[in-house]
């Protein structure tokens, strides 16, 4: 897989080809240390720069493509080797495809002495490493002709017209396999490019400036490795609206959360690609069938789901999966959460997971600092008292006067926040809160058919709602919250997953076994925007009715038909579109989870000085 990742970095780590030069040079610079010289009345620079760490024991070498990137970008070659991360799209797909023929290896390249003196020989998907270097390369071809040996790099587009042939992080890449292969005692006098868009192919001078180059830029990725030293985002480059990696980096997000002048442009969130899959019928069984999964309900009969359309899997109750079918949803890292049968959320599984090991770390160091836990925790409460009061505003159904009164309440709750010293006392303002809020809940429950009082009242009855319960609930409205807050925990504890964290060492809520604590702190501002608006929706809606409850001593729950309506109207809420008050681009709710996932790793690594919470108007 890694392999694969790195020949489709041909072009989808790219953007605007035009740009390279310049940028890149720009770039590059930005990381050597400076001293400036006068003498005579003229100015002299002086260049000190840092040597690299040595390699010790298992120090890793540097991917001759991650020197390429680090040219092109330093930020994109610390995401993608510092810190594995990596997505895919259509460019890397493309930029494989033109990687096939090549990466498939033939004949091993003969050892120097061997070389034929006529003959021309051409050796394929040649892999060398130097520990003097540092380096080590994948080379698509490395052609002998005469004794001498020339290392061919294949891209996916278009050669550019510029006064060297190839841009700068390209040829330091054709560079660094030159030098690997004049290491391993072949004589090399120069580096090609293959474009194979264009078809055509472009000699690389091996001059001293790029050795230099190419050797420092070696040096200068390591160090900045070594050191945990994130390069800053680039500013309103071309570059980044085509970058694979745009939707973890966040340039345009950080930028503008540092009081930059430039807005966001809608380029960090890409359109969903994939749906859950949602199983709860009793008995089903869910297996593997080429591209597919085949559901088989003895109650709706056979269901199949391409797996290129499924974006994770929630299974409810007696539910089976096969281990082929579970083994091809880890290998897509597609999460497969379970559920009991009343929708209480058990855990999930998940393939070998996010590499990022930085940001777990940054996230336990933080987990262990207690103003900083009180810090977070403050603004965490605070923008959920701020939510809840947006659902009152937005969903009160009868009088202003008693509205503005739970406002004001929550609004000293929110105030409260600030001057709490401890995380028992700040638990104390969010019950005061909470308390108020779902006082005013049953002020906003209307449903549709009622027009006067008496009728309000009497369609009301099933869902009389007085104050919030749990495990279990003992009636519908609650039956449906803590439905809504199990759906909510799920798609969160996947969301922090995927970009690294660790789902069950929160910063806010206690850690305990089998608690998602990080998520349970996320999601403490989504509660009322998601999970309490769905509820309102589908009573306020007609969509569910009373006749879809089951009460027995034991608690209330949903029927099979009804949890399912409930979780079609969930699913729907986070399908719908939003504008990001802080970005103002658009996205769904569910990318926005996805976001907020992306920012807390930029917070809990020093990249932003606050978390900035979701708080629309």
């Amino acid at each position: 897989m890694k392999e694969e990742q790195e020949a489709a970095l041909d072009t989808g780590s790219r953007s605007l080809e035009e740009s390279v030069s310049s940028a890149s040079e720009d770039a590059y610079a930005a990381t050597d240390i400076r001293s400036n010289i006068f003498a005579d009345g003229e100015h002299a620079q002086l260049e000190l720069r840092l040597p690299s760490p040595p390699l010790i024991g298992d120090s890793p070498l540097v991917p001759a493509r991650m020197v390429n990137e680090f040219v092109y970008c330093p930020r994109l070659a610390y995401l993608m080797w510092g810190q594995a991360e990596w997505a895919e799209t259509g460019d890397t797909v493309d930029g494989r495809r033109v990687h096939t023929r090549v990466d498939r290896p033939g004949k091993p390249l003969p050892d120097p002495e061997e070389l034929p003196a006529e003959d021309k020989v051409v050796s394929r998907s040649l892999t060398l490493s130097s520990e003097k270097l540092g380096v080590i390369a994948k080379i698509d071809i490395a052609e002998a002709e005469d004794g001498v040996v020339t290392p061919i790099d294949y891209k996916r587009g278009r050669r550019p017209h510029v006064a060297k042939g190839a841009y700068e992080p390209e040829r330091v890449q054709v560079c660094l396999q030159a030098m690997l292969l004049e290491e391993h005692g072949y004589k090399v006098k120069e580096g090609a490019i293959w474009y194979a868009e264009s078809r055509e192919r472009v000699r690389v001078v091996l001059d001293d400036e790029l050795r230099f180059a190419a050797q420092e830029a070696v040096n200068q990725l390591r160090l900045t490795v070594a050191q945990e030293r994130i390069p800053p985002p680039l500013t309103d480059s071309p570059k980044c609206p085509r970058c694979a990696l745009v939707s973890i980096c966040l340039p345009d997000e950080i930028h503008s959360l540092g009081a930059a002048d430039l807005s966001p442009r809608p380029i960090a969130i890409a359109t969903d690609e994939g749906l859950p899959l949602v199983v709860q019928s009793q008995r089903a069984r869910i297996s593997k069938n080429g591209e597919t999964l085949k559901i088989a309900d003895e109650e709706q009969g056979d269901t199949s789901v391409r797996l290129n359309e499924v974006s994770d899997v929630a299974l409810f109750g007696n539910v089976s999966i096969t281990t082929p079918a579970l083994a091809e949803l880890m290998d897509r890292q597609i999460p497969v959460s379970f559920h009991s049968h009343g929708g209480w959320f058990r855990g999930i599984a998940q393939g070998a997971g996010h590499r990022n090991v930085e940001v777990r770390t940054a996230q336990y160091r933080h987990s262990f600092d207690a103003d900083r836990c009180l810090g977070f925790a403050r603004d965490l409460v605070a923008a959920k008292v701020v939510n809840q009061r947006t659902i009152v505003r937005r969903n009160w159904r009868e009088n202003r006067e008693d509205r503005s009164v739970v406002l004001n309440r929550l609004d000293a709750a929110r105030r409260s926040t600030r001057v709490a010293n401890s995380l028992n006392e700040l638990l104390g303002v969010e019950g005061d809160a909470a308390a108020t809020y779902f006082r005013a809940f049953a002020r906003m429950l209307v449903p549709p058919d009622s027009k006067d009082s008496a009728n309000s009242t009497e369609a009301l009855e099933p869902f009389r709602f007085d104050a919030r319960n749990r495990r279990p609930p003992t009636d519908p409205v609650n039956a449906m919250l803590s439905l809504g807050y199990a759906m909510l925990t799920r798609h969160l504890t996947a969301a922090l997953a995927s970009v690294g964290l660790d789902p069950y060492r929160g910063l806010f809520h206690a850690p305990r076994y089998g608690k998602p604590a990080l998520a349970l702190d996320i999601m403490e501002p989504f509660r009322p925007i998601i999970a309490d608006s769905v509820v309102l929706s589908v009573i306020n809606t007609g969509a569910i009715s009373a006749g879809d409850f089951i009460s027995a001593p034991t608690g209330t729950s949903l029927t099979p038909a009804g949890r399912r309506r409930f979780i079609g109207a969930f699913e729907r809420r986070l399908s719908q579109e939003t504008t990001h008050p802080l970005f103002g681009y658009q996205l769904s709710m569910r990318r926005l989870l996805l976001l907020q996932a992306r920012l807390l790793c930029r917070y809990l690594l020093g990249e932003l000085a606050d978390y900035p919470h979701y708080l629309p108007r």
